[in-house]
């Protein structure tokens, strides 16, 4: 049972579904049926150095923590 994404092409409202051999596909908003399946981006999962770097915006030099210090990892 997969989710996706669609817009509305009647009132532009973007909403996630998920869809089961039964379901109607319409609109939530203006219960149109004229949808626009919309590309979805998956989530994954990280660790270590990956993960401090997708939470926000870098720190100075060494905050990123690569065991050989300051001016070591491949962002320098």
């Amino acid at each position: 049972m997969p989710i996706f994404e669609y817009a509305c092409h009647d009132c532009g409202h973007g909403f996630e579904l998920l869809v089961r051999s039964d379901t109607r596909l319409e609109c939530p908003q203006c219960h149109s049926q004229h949808l626009d399946k919309q590309l979805s981006v998956f989530a994954t999962a990280a660790s270590g150095p990956e993960l401090a770097m997708a939470a926000g915006p870098m720190g100075p030099c060494g905050s990123c923590g690569h065991p050989d210090g300051p001016g070591a990892c491949a962002l320098q």
